[in-house]
């Protein structure tokens, strides 16, 4: 397998890659690992496409990741702010 990336070229595609992937919504993100995880268990692939398919997975995750950590985030503000308008109800 060659790339088609020149090395002058390859970066710029790589910042372009990574853009793509923060638009992805959990739920795509989730879907696209979940088909390179059973790629990657099915076997078949030379060490090459394996490695791009392992790098992928990374990548995919990552996004996951950061979904789910703002997820949390928003969760836990939610519930703070929950939280002071009960202690505020109470002393009022």
């Amino acid at each position: 397998m060659t790339s088609n990336v020149s090395e002058a070229g390859g970066t710029t595609e790589a910042a372009g890659a990574l853009e793509a992937d923060r638009a992805l919504g959990y739920e795509q993100a989730r879907d696209e690992l979940i088909e390179v995880v059973r790629r990657l268990e099915a076997g078949g692939t030379t060490l090459e496409e394996s490695l791009a398919l392992w790098e992928r997975g990374e990548e995919l995750a990552k996004v996951c990741r950061r979904w789910l950590d703002g997820a949390r985030a928003r969760l836990d503000a939610a519930l703070a702010e929950d939280e002071e308008r009960g202690g505020e109800d109470k002393r009022g």
